[in-house]
């Protein structure tokens, strides 16, 4: 009869120790803080499925106008690719509005240079890209993921002369998050 206690008493333990080892209050837990990458919304080869690397045309340009319509008008903050330095709406204005000023030689004669203002509005289909940046978090149990988006940014295509792609130009940040863009220096 003790004997049958004391194997009792240790499977007890043993159970109670089996239980309190395999489940955690914690179901989930920060995989980064951070994490930075590009997603292309416009499809680079029509061959694709229309849904792969691809937002449908007038979907993609909304979001976008969403987005620029946001920041032009003030009602979110737009920061500095590089220094990361709020930006007002009228400096917005100007990213999104290239003047240049360059000379070009008159055809007739006497073929003197003249210089022209050329006036460049950025158009939603030249923005092909999305940076975004985010904070994961997985569930250990289902291993299922948890992203929050705390900053886009959106990149439009830079062409060489010949017209060969030559990366993508950062535009500026929208932050979702009260710790960025200080988090970022």
């Amino acid at each position: 009869m003790q004997f049958n206690g004391i194997v009792y008493g240790l499977f007890l333990l043993m159970l109670l120790i089996f239980a309190g080892c395999g489940k955690s209050d914690v179901k989930s837990s920060l995989v980064t803080e951070r994490i930075q990458y590009d997603v292309t919304i416009k499809s680079p080869d029509p061959e694709y499925d229309w849904w792969v690397q691809n937002l449908e045309g007038a979907k993609r340009e909304g979001l976008l106008a969403d987005i620029f319509g946001s920041v032009s008008g003030g009602k979110v903050k737009a920061y500095d690719f590089f220094s990361n330095k709020l930006l007002t709406p009228d400096e917005v204005k100007k990213i999104l509005r290239r003047t240049d000023t360059v000379a070009v030689e008159r055809p007739d004669p006497p073929h003197e240079l003249v210089d022209t203002v050329l006036v460049h509005e950025l158009s939603m289909k030249e923005i092909s890209r999305l940076r975004f940046l985010e904070e994961w978090q997985m569930d250990h149990q289902t291993l299922a993921f948890t992203k929050k988006v705390v900053g886009i940014c959106p990149l439009v295509e830079v062409y060489a002369e010949s017209g060969e792609l030559r990366g993508y130009k950062p535009l500026f940040w929208v932050f979702f998050d009260e710790r960025y863009p200080g988090i970022l220096k």
